[in-house]
């Protein structure tokens, strides 16, 4: 009797005995239990008020370097002839705070809008947490990819993976750090089982692990991911008190979008592997990105890559003794990549002039086990940094006299509360700088965009500081972006 055929008895017979259902989550409601003669899609019970936390890593995401995802299901909002789930985001992603919206769709919550900067993490949310609306949607009348019963034998074909068969494999009880639940656990067989575990009448799956799709040696890890946390009927902004971290690459007037990439190719000091590398900008700025694009190659064999690598990319200074490293920022002893091709966003905390990078390889092997430090090396490669202006006045250099009149910090906390609007803000700060009692160092005033909406940073900048959280210097920083973005104009 073949796996598949098994696996379709097995859930007839549970049927036909029936379990329990267990509480899930710390609602009021319950939403958990699996009744194996019901169905299951996407965004099934999904409603306002619904909070979700989720620990994820997504393999296109920091080569699925875990992140924090906080959702909350705020209401609706409309978009083109239709309306979607408004929901408020947060991410924690090593140092990085995030905080935005994205506007998940009703028939499947996939996003469909997104705030700039939620683009990389949308992304990976569709591809891991809302993957199988492929296969599973709200959508009564599509017969293919609506809701999807237990017992089916199989949900559908997964052609991107040599066309296994997405099956109801089986079910089982499990323990997260959201509640205990009874699950129905979906995946297929490529090599290992990839499996899914889903929750009767519960919108997301609680937990993933799956493997990309590789002919040789041992698949990296696809998306993982786990329930945290999950509360009902959440109708205060629990996201009102997080702080986001301050934008400063915006202050800096960073690029966002890479072209003119620099690139070489240098051997490892063990000559254990070939390591071209490419970054851009070709001239690299303090306090900005660099967007690099690094392939292992086997040194006999220029087209083959090298995959199942243990790597980290650290600086160092003259005499090679590590000052940072990425892996660590992200907060990981190392990073692991599976196919032998690295795309990575490199912040730059060190000042101008020379800086070395060294891509260090630990070895390579499977992504748990110990590397084989046989494959071990690395490779040095020098960048000179250019100097930023703006880098230095944000380090420190900003000032401010500390002769602020009361009366502005409370326009600043009634403006951030709502209680005034964005002109009567602006003016109390024009004030300040025409007067002399607010400096703000040298920038370039913007042209206006065409939009003069202030950015939400800055409003929750203006309460804290209002209240004592933040000091003057951090401030200016948000005033200094407004006028250089064009959206605050300061008389001559």
């Amino acid at each position: 009797m073949n796996r598949f055929l098994i696996v379709f008895v097995f859930l007839t017979i549970l049927s036909s005995f029936g379990f329990s259902n267990l509480s899930y989550g710390q609602g009021t409601g319950t939403a958990g239990g699996v009744n194996v003669d019901g169905t299951w899609y996407l965004g099934e019970g999904l409603k306002q008020g619904d909070y979700f936390e989720y620990s994820l890593c997504e393999l296109d995401l920091n080569d699925c370097s875990p992140i924090k995802l906080k959702l909350w299901i705020k209401g609706t909002i409309p978009y083109e002839t239709e309306s979607l789930w408004d929901a408020k985001v947060v991410i924690i992603d090593g140092k990085k705070i995030i905080k935005g919206s994205m506007g998940l769709g009703k028939i499947s919550p996939e996003p469909i809008t997104f705030d700039d900067d939620l683009f990389h993490y949308a992304i990976a949310f569709k591809s891991s947490l809302a993957w199988l609306g492929a296969f599973a949607t709200g959508n009564e009348g599509d017969r293919i990819h609506g809701p999807q019963a237990f017992k089916l034998p199989a949900w559908g074909k997964i052609g991107a993976i040599g066309g296994a068969q997405l099956i109801p494999i089986r079910t089982e009880s499990i323990i997260t750090p959201a509640g205990t639940v009874d699950t129905i656990v979906v995946g297929w067989y490529s090599g290992d089982w990839n499996e899914i575990w889903i929750v009767d009448d519960f919108p997301f799956p609680v937990k993933a692990l799956t493997y990309a799709w590789i002919t040789t040696g041992i698949a990296p890890i696809m998306h993982q991911y786990l329930l945290l946390d999950y509360r009902e009927n959440v109708m205060v902004d629990p996201f009102k008190d997080v702080v986001e971290t301050i934008p400063k690459q915006k202050l800096l007037g960073c690029p966002t979008e890479f072209y003119d990439y620099v690139g070489g190719r240098v051997s490892t000091n063990t000559y254990s592997m070939i390591i071209q590398y490419n970054y851009s900008p070709e001239f690299p700025i303090e306090g900005c990105d660099i967007d690099w694009k690094i392939n292992f190659m086997n040194p006999y064999n220029d087209v083959e890559f090298i995959n199942q690598l243990h790597y980290d990319i650290w600086v160092v200074d003259e005499n090679g003794t590590k000052l940072r490293s990425h892996a660590e920022d992200l907060g990981k002893t190392e990073l692991f990549n599976g196919f032998g091709q690295v795309h990575v966003l490199i912040p730059i905390e060190e000042k101008a002039g020379l800086v070395r990078y060294v891509i260090f390889v630990h070895g390579t092997g499977p992504e748990y086990e110990v590397p084989d430090a046989k494959m071990g090396g690395y490779a040095t490669i020098e960048i000179e940094i250019d100097e930023n202006p703006l880098f230095k006045e944000l380090d420190g250099d900003v000032v401010s006299s500390p002769k602020i009149p009361s009366w502005i910090k409370n326009n600043a906390g009634w403006w951030a509360d709502g209680s005034i609007d964005d002109d009567s803000f602006v003016q109390g700060i024009q004030f300040l700088i025409k007067e002399g009692i607010m400096r703000i160092p040298s920038t370039t005033q913007g042209s206006s965009s065409g939009s003069n909406e202030i950015p939400s940073w800055i409003k929750n900048n203006a309460g804290w500081w209002a209240d004592g959280s933040i000091d003057d210097n951090s401030f200016v920083q948000g005033i200094q972006f407004l006028i250089k973005e064009g959206i605050m104009t300061i008389p001559s």
